[in-house]
């Protein structure tokens, strides 16, 4: 299950307008209406011409705020908003070098680029499960989850059209929250939109997506089973470990 990646250097604008219909927005509505606990996202942006997505990365999130649930007299979904030219300091903090850049549950879920078309699914899901705690994952995923002492960055390669990425997106963003509930906090999910950022796409060699990088190794293309991806993690935890910034 996979979809092809062609990089043309320039990231398609039209994939990325915040564009919702009233049905869209009403099935949004319901969607979001499951949410039982606060979520905070942080946004790292810049108001300027040169990124194209920030701004409507910056509408995506308002439209999900407004259309959150209210909880405790307050929306379920907050939005922090830091501009890299005056909060050099916040961005310093979390380790953010790109804009736009979404950080959720303490920095654990990342993702670099806009969560837009196919993505936004996975997004959404994202932020009802963290909101409900319920992460889908098996009793055994957590269990081993909760044990793994090694540091591991996932990274997931995806672009708008594919109608994959959101599901691989998803899982590994619920291993980083369960390791971040349930253990050490040492699991990184971190989304990667590669036409954004086409030089990390480069630099692995993505054709097709999702690609998925554990520790800087490509480990699977296309959606892994759960499984399948906890033995991976598993495996690579406890090889030497080199250089593994967060781009």
């Amino acid at each position: 299950m996979v979809a092809e990646f062609v990089d043309e250097g320039i990231a398609p604008i039209d994939m990325f307008r915040v564009e919702f219909s009233e049905d869209d927005l009403r099935a949004l509505e319901e969607a979001l209406s499951d949410m039982k606990n606060p979520v905070e996202i942080l946004l790292f942006t810049e108001k300027s011409g040169e990124c194209l997505p920030c701004n409507e990365t910056v509408k995506l999130l308002e439209v999900l705020r407004e259309a959150s649930p209210v909880v405790a007299g307050e929306k379920a979904i907050k939005v922090k908003v830091f501009d890299r030219r005056h909060d050099y300091e916040m961005f310093e903090k979390y380790g953010v070098g790109r804009v736009p850049t979404i950080l959720l549950v303490d920095g654990v879920i990342r993702y670099l680029g806009m969560p837009a078309g196919e993505e936004v699914k996975g997004f959404v899901e994202t932020l009802i499960r963290i909101s409900t705690g319920d992460h889908g994952l098996s009793k055994k995923t957590v269990k081993e989850l909760s044990e793994i002492s090694g540091r591991i960055h996932i990274q997931v390669i995806v672009t708008p059209p594919c109608p994959y990425c959101p599901y691989a997106a998803l899982m590994a963003n619920m291993f980083a929250f369960v390791a971040k509930v349930y253990g050490r906090g040492n699991v990184i999910s971190e989304i990667v939109e590669a036409f954004e950022n086409p030089d990390v796409a480069d630099m692995y060699g993505v054709t097709t997506v999702p690609t998925i990088v554990i520790n800087r190794r490509v480990v699977f293309v296309g959606l892994p089973y759960e499984g399948q991806l906890l033995k991976a993690i598993k495996r690579l935890s406890k090889l030497p470990r080199g250089t593994n910034a967060v781009l």
